[in-house]
């Protein structure tokens, strides 16, 4: 856990996608937290063009049966010990969230919509690091199965966009090079 405040600077370029957790659950209450203050984010409008599905606590067994049928395949005909390995991926996780935006028929507006719910993400990946959780934003494909959709309360005309997976960590991974400025910067006119 955090000991200290993280300035911004330190949030961003310390941060890490975690994909060890050690099953240590969140707190309802840290992620709410969590969530609260994330809704900061940048929205055209002020359109706020989000809601997320939270499973956490007394919600994770439930979650969990429902992420074992959709992305183990044959998961019934696996020992004990071979699916309890293949489902470390997801029980490990001490919580999640699903992000949840609407599908405006105009381009314009579903980009920006988009764009916010992802600056919301990062909001809660920063938020959670600071408090020293952990966090992996994941888009598989199962997001878009009707059974999951009808799981998540998902309705016409929406889209889950993202599985973040929250939880505590014992190893840090390092950090992967980025490119730097003078790699990705054009300057105008130049």
């Amino acid at each position: 856990m955090m000991t200290k405040a993280l300035t911004v600077r330190e949030a961003i370029t310390t941060r890490r996608s975690i994909k060890k957790f050690n099953g240590q659950l969140v707190k309802r209450e840290d992620l709410l937290n969590i969530i609260e203050d994330a809704a900061w984010a940048p929205n055209h409008g002020t359109r706020e063009p989000w809601r997320l599905v939270v499973a956490c606590d007394e919600q994770l067994p439930k979650l969990l049966e429902l992420l074992r049928d959709l992305a183990v395949p044959k998961w019934q005909e696996l020992s004990d010990e071979a699916l309890a390995t293949q489902m470390q991926k997801f029980t490990l996780a001490g919580g999640y969230a699903f992000m949840v935006v609407p599908e405006d028929v105009r381009q314009k507006e579903r980009l920006e919509d988009y764009a916010a719910a992802s600056s919301f993400l990062q909001n809660m990946q920063l938020l959670a690091w600071e408090k020293g959780i952990g966090s992996c934003w994941k888009t598989p494909g199962f997001l878009d199965v009707p059974k999951f959709r009808e799981a998540l309360g998902v309705k016409t005309g929406e889209r889950v966009i993202a599985m973040l997976q929250l939880g505590y960590f014992d190893e840090l991974p390092k950090g992967k090079e980025r490119k730097t400025a003078a790699e990705i910067v054009t300057f105008f006119g130049e």
